[in-house]
């Protein structure tokens, strides 16, 4: 059995503007919104109770779904990839970015670049060759599993959160998910926006959320798991399960659920896998983290 936990949203407190001048764009929106409201939800002692209760569960892997920083300013970046060591060495931890993590462009070095170990393939090769550096998708085989890292990140205007894929990036994911099944992975693709809203949610969308559900569908995969609401929540594409998680740094917030992750068990059963899904939320004391709920799935072997 192969324990994989899955955070997102952490929204790293910690920061502060050293540059007025950084907010002559989007990121003032971000600015505001965090002095007025967020701050007071994102808390650094909420994640680091996550954080303990983590290192007491037996945990083989950790997925992080996007949205470490705020406002993309270089020192959150920096701070990001300080926090990321905390959490486990890049071989134990994969990381794909979020909206926030491209709320205006960077550059690479400044920004992404400083997770770049943690975003990188491992233990695989590829059909077609050595990747570029800092190229989505990327595949990581870690025991049974490969994770298949995508980014709907890029900058948007103000006051929108919506993501989106690219033809290029849809393409490359059908080949990568088509051999991964021929060799047997349970293939779990990590992407920070939900691929399951429609257009109601069209400020925070994946704007190529059907041509992804189709790929999947056609392609096979295991898993889906999914950041960027900050609810817990689980959905199916085919066969598929499509699971998202909260912010691991929130308290409870309107209609926003508390912090909480999941610990992903995956062993093989019936010619498939079998799935147990163990939910670790903060309590209502919020003094730390407990089992707030559990669920298993089946999920049939892969179509050759």
């Amino acid at each position: 059995m192969f324990a994989l936990a899955h955070l997102s949203d952490p929204h790293l407190a910690g920061w502060s503007v050293d540059r007025p001048a950084a907010l002559a764009n989007k990121r003032i929106t971000g600015w505001l919104s965090w002095r007025l409201n967020r701050h007071k939800i994102h808390l650094a002692r909420v994640l680091d109770l996550m954080q303990a209760d983590m290192a007491e569960q037996p945990i083989d892997h950790v997925a992080v779904t996007g949205d470490l920083v705020n406002i993309s300013l270089p020192q959150e970046f920096e701070g990001a990839a300080r926090w990321l060591r905390t959490l486990g060495p890049a071989d134990k931890v994969t990381v794909i970015p979020g909206n926030h993590d491209a709320y205006v462009a960077v550059e690479n070095d400044e920004g992404l670049g400083r997770w770049r170990d943690y975003m990188t393939d491992l233990a695989w090769e590829r059909g077609e060759g050595t990747p570029p550096a800092d190229s989505f998708p990327f595949v990581r085989r870690i025991g049974p599993l490969a994770l298949i890292g995508l980014s709907s990140a890029l900058p948007t205007a103000p006051f929108f959160a919506s993501g989106t894929l690219g033809s290029a990036q849809l393409s490359a994911l059908r080949d990568i998910l088509a051999q991964l099944g021929s060799e047997g992975a349970f293939r779990v693709v990590l992407i920070h926006h939900p691929p399951l809203y429609g257009k109601g949610h069209r400020r925070k969308a994946l704007t190529d959320a059907h041509a992804f559900g189709e790929v999947v569908r056609a392609a096979g995969a295991e898993l889906v798991l999914h950041g960027h609401m900050h609810t817990a929540s689980l959905g199916h594409i085919g066969d598929t399960p499509v699971i998202g998680v909260p912010s691991a740094s929130a308290l409870r917030w309107h209609h926003k659920d508390a912090s909480a992750y999941n610990v992903y068990r995956i062993a093989r059963a019936d010619g498939g896998w079998r799935l147990t899904v163990e939910i670790r939320g903060l309590t209502n004391t919020e003094d730390r983290f407990a089992p707030s709920g559990s669920y298993e799935l089946t999920i049939p072997a892969a179509r050759h």
